[in-house]
């Protein structure tokens, strides 16, 4: 391993672009990272493999339904607007500084140090949350799998083991770590199958379940109807925002697109079109498996209803059969595990490179800095973002029963943190440009803060809600909800991180290292 020095030196240098408005165009050191890497469709392979469609959907249909029934459909689009606004967000700041630390750099130069640091810990930690999320799917499906093909249920009830649970889900941590440790080639190599392979299965299904609803054969079945699409329907405001919340969640991952940018062909540009591309393809996706499993199944709360809060928290698990048969069944599974697993290998990377740019700035510790000389990745980064995985999910999983319903809401309050700041950023950060022209007041200007407010309106209500114990899966930790407390503490955890950061790191938090005039970091094409 070696250290690799944010600090210019002579001779050593790539292209550097000014920050907007007159920043400097001075050269900096490259992190090290492997340039080139990866181009638009493995771009958005990524980012499609990172948000984990197949997975968000077993984990999320069932709670969304629970929340705001029929209007399941109305509830996703209306997740899928303040996430296209966020992209154009990101989109803009990446073509003025594409650097790996994406959030973070970009709140540090609109706002200073101590936002942008809380900015970045809100996406290192929801990416913890997930990838805890993820390897407990991965586990779940795993013996279920293992149960259809051997046709035994002890086998499949080895998932309900606690012990046999957690010890499987950190092997698939450890296994997911070590591929992501080896870098972005060995990363491109597996998603294209496994991408492919999730979008293939979701289309049977779609197409197997409209076909079986027509039928009339099952009691639970109902027709299509054009009111599933309007969110005005939905029983309340507070029900409206729990089921936005998860919707908001079904959609994260995108802006791993964003996060290769110093590893991708074309790194101002590339990245930000592979992430629109990405959440096409998503909102897609989702749109088309919500109609046609709602259609299937109802929203009752017994049986196969996707309202049955003994499914909710794996709703693929109970349609595999009825929808898809014994024999295609077992692919819906096998897709859903290929889901998880892909993106647990996938997530480490936005949460290692923003780890890699916060110790290159100094907001971090440096030992974290350090690139793999052979594979080119943060490798000491995502280690550690392994060893935060495991001990995060060993832990929840010990202390709450509920802990993975309860986790995806706290993610949600995450993520609309650290998105919701990220694009108040961008209108901040280009300020002097938005009287240049209609576009650029536009995508840089009005759609990023229309972002950033629908997504800071759903953080302050979910935070007003989640205190009653109700909310989430109805456990509490002395009387206060338990999705409460994961999501506050966690965030004040981060607080209590970067006080002790600044005093080991006064530079970074007096603005001398990070600033809007530092150079962005690109590899040349």
């Amino acid at each position: 391993m070696v250290q690799v020095d944010p600090r210019p030196q002579t001779g050593d240098t790539v292209t550097s672009v000014g920050a907007a408005g007159g920043g400097s165009s001075s050269s900096t050191r490259s992190k090290g990272l492997s340039g080139n890497s990866v181009g638009l469709l493995g771009s958005a392979v990524i980012g499609i493999s990172t948000v984990a469609p197949v997975y968000c959907l077993t984990s999320t249909l069932g709670p969304t339904v629970g929340e705001v029934g029929v209007q399941m459909p109305a509830v996703f689009l209306a997740g899928f607007l303040p996430m296209l606004l966020v992209a154009f967000a990101y989109r803009e700041l990446n073509n003025a500084v594409p650097d790996c630390g994406t959030s973070f750099t970009w709140t540090v130069k609109a706002f200073g140090p101590r936002v942008g640091w809380m900015c970045g810990w809100g996406l290192v930690i929801a990416t913890i949350i997930v990838l805890s999320n993820l390897a407990g799917v991965a586990t779940s499906f795993f013996y279920l799998l293992l149960g259809e093909l051997t046709g035994s249920p002890a086998v499949a009830a080895l998932d309900d083991n606690r012990a046999a649970h957690v010890l499987t889900c950190l092997v698939f941590i450890a296994a997911a770590t070590a591929v992501s440790y080896r870098g972005m080639t060995a990363t491109k190599g597996v998603q294209y199958t496994l991408v492919g392979l999730q979008l293939a299965v979701l289309a049977v299904f779609v197409v197997l379940a409209v076909i079986k609803a027509r039928s009339g054969d099952f009691a639970g079945s109902v027709d299509f109807s054009w009111t599933w699409l309007d969110p005005f329907a939905v029983r309340s405001f507070s029900a409206f925002t729990a089921g936005l919340s998860l919707s908001i969640f079904m959609f994260w991952g995108w802006d791993t697109c964003l996060t290769v940018n110093e590893e991708t062909a074309g790194s101002a540009k590339t990245p930000g079109r592979a992430a629109l591309l990405a959440m096409v393809v998503l909102i897609g996706s989702y749109l088309l498996t919500a109609v046609a499993s709602q259609m299937f199944s109802g929203v009752g709360h017994e049986g196969p209803g996707l309202g049955n809060p003994d499914t909710a928290d794996n709703v693929f698990a109970a349609l595999a059969n009825p929808v898809m048969g014994t024999v295609l069944g077992v692919l819906l599974f096998v897709a859903v595990l290929a889901s998880a697993a892909a993106s647990l290998q996938t997530t480490f990377i936005p949460v290692a490179r923003t780890v890699l740019a916060m110790s290159t700035y100094e907001a971090l510790p440096a030992s974290f800095a350090r690139i793999h000389p052979r594979f080119r990745s943060p490798g000491r980064a995502t280690v550690a973002a392994g060893v935060a995985t495991g001990v995060f999910y060993s832990v929840m999983s010990f202390l709450s029963e509920n802990v993975l319903i309860d986790t995806i809401y706290a993610l949600g309050l995450m993520i609309c943190f650290y998105y919701a700041i990220t694009a108040f950023s961008c209108a901040w950060f280009f300020r002097r440009e938005l009287r240049n022209s209609a576009r650029d007041l536009l995508f840089k200007g009005v759609f990023p803060v229309l972002g950033g407010i629908l997504l800071a309106a759903v953080f302050f209500k979910t935070l007003t809600d989640m205190w009653n114990p109700a909310y989430g899966s109805g456990s509490s930790v002395l009387g206060v909800g338990s999705v409460f407390v994961i999501g506050v503490g966690l965030l004040l955890l981060g607080l209590v991180l970067m006080l002790v950061m600044q005093r080991r790191s006064p530079g970074f938090f007096r603005g001398t290292v990070l600033t809007r005039a530092t150079p962005a970091l690109v590899v040349e094409d």
